[in-house]
């Protein structure tokens, strides 16, 4: 696709009129969205998302404060999308293109089948087959593999969990170019899981220091087989390891050196991320078919978003989900903070007819 084509907006996507009554924030209008660290949108709300994405425009309620904001789509460029099972999307995907939105897959593909941690993910053979699938049809550079969270009890050892990550990773390989890992932060918010996990077994636990270094020592040894990248997300220095040492580098999940390789025609995206296009005639010209390449990226990280912890290093991008909606119902998962309200939510939802500038319709929302 040309760059002409891609700056065209289509009739979907333009702004409706902007609600400025009470009670709504200044609207956003992002160049990139986030499809959602919150909740798993592919999986669960793909309806609800591609009638919104037509219609322009979503409402999203600030978990903090509650006050709510329109999100509008009109200057939307780029979406990354979350999930552990985003088959429900897939058919929805050709929609996205036709607006010339571009987009990649952050695809969480854990194995903790026996370990019940995640009690509603879809088979684990379903999970590997749609990873594939996916990467088939959009590319394999658009389907970022996260076995996110490590976490260990007596019986999930290290080697165990290494022996888990090979597994799938023999059947995925080809098929992504980057693993992205993180440990479990227990203790961090040990009100909201440790009840959950001790419901489970009482065992589960963080990663250690000289765990950290044999699970370093194994994943080197899968990328140096593999042939490709592995990275950790926001990990804290408190693991004790400096997992540089081992070619793992840090993760910027919201990427804007991916969206540069991925879109580099895009202008609007381009001028976002504060990339500086080179004369492509004049390198033709001159012979330097060496930097024929992405768009280089400014020195540092001036997009990096205030609104992430500080190990974070997204960019910035306005995220569109909302906690307590996530019906995987992960056991070690801080996004939810209540199995019966995830339920009574989803039920609302069902019964809204999916098309709800609301992810959640109704007075629930504010609970």
């Amino acid at each position: 696709m040309d760059s002409d084509s891609i700056e065209q907006k289509s009739d979907a996507t333009q702004s409706p009129v902007e609600n400025t009554e009470t009670g709504f924030t200044s609207p956003a209008h992002p160049v990139v969205v986030s499809a959602s660290r919150a909740t798993d949108i592919p999986r669960w709300y793909a309806d609800w998302f591609i009638n919104r994405l037509n219609k322009g425009f979503v409402i999203w309620t600030n978990p903090f404060n509650r006050k709510q904001q329109q999100v509008f789509f009109d200057e939307t460029r780029a979406i990354i999308f979350w999930s552990k099972d985003p088959q429900n999307l897939i058919q929805y995907l050709p929609e996205i293109d036709a607006k010339g939105i571009g987009y990649y897959f952050q695809f969480t593909l854990n194995d903790y089948e026996n370990e019940r941690l995640e009690p509603h993910v879809a088979p684990l053979n379903k999970r590997i087959a749609t990873f594939r699938e996916l990467s088939n049809k959009i590319g394999k550079e658009k389907v970022v593999w996260r076995y996110d969270p490590l976490i260990l009890s007596e019986d999930l050892t290290v080697d165990k969990l290494l022996e888990k990550i090979k597994t799938i990773g023999e059947q995925i390989q080809h098929h992504t170019s980057k693993l992205v890992i993180s440990f479990v932060d227990i203790n961090e918010y040990q009100r909201k899981i440790s009840p959950r996990l001790r419901g489970l077994r009482s065992d589960y636990r963080e990663v250690r220091p000289e765990e950290a270094t044999a699970i370093a020592d194994g994943l080197k040894l899968l990328q140096d087989e593999w042939g490709i990248s592995i990275a950790t997300c926001a990990e804290k220095s408190q693991i004790g390891v400096d997992l540089l040492n081992y070619n793992i580098t840090r993760n910027r999940c919201i990427d804007d050196d991916l969206l540069a390789r991925l879109f580099p025609q895009d202008k609007k995206l381009m001028n976002y991320l504060q990339r500086d296009r080179v004369d492509r005639n004049q390198q033709k010209l001159s012979g330097d078919l060496e930097s024929l390449s992405a768009p280089v990226r400014t020195k540092g990280n001036p997009l990096k978003d205030p609104g992430q912890r500080k190990e974070c290093g997204c960019i910035k991008s306005k995220d569109i989900g909302q906690y307590n909606t996530c019906l995987h119902l992960c056991v070690y998962c801080y996004a939810n903070t209540s199995d019966k309200t995830v339920k009574s939510r989803y039920e609302r939802y069902i019964k809204s007819g999916k098309n709800n500038p609301e992810i959640i319709p109704g007075p629930e929302q504010r609970e």
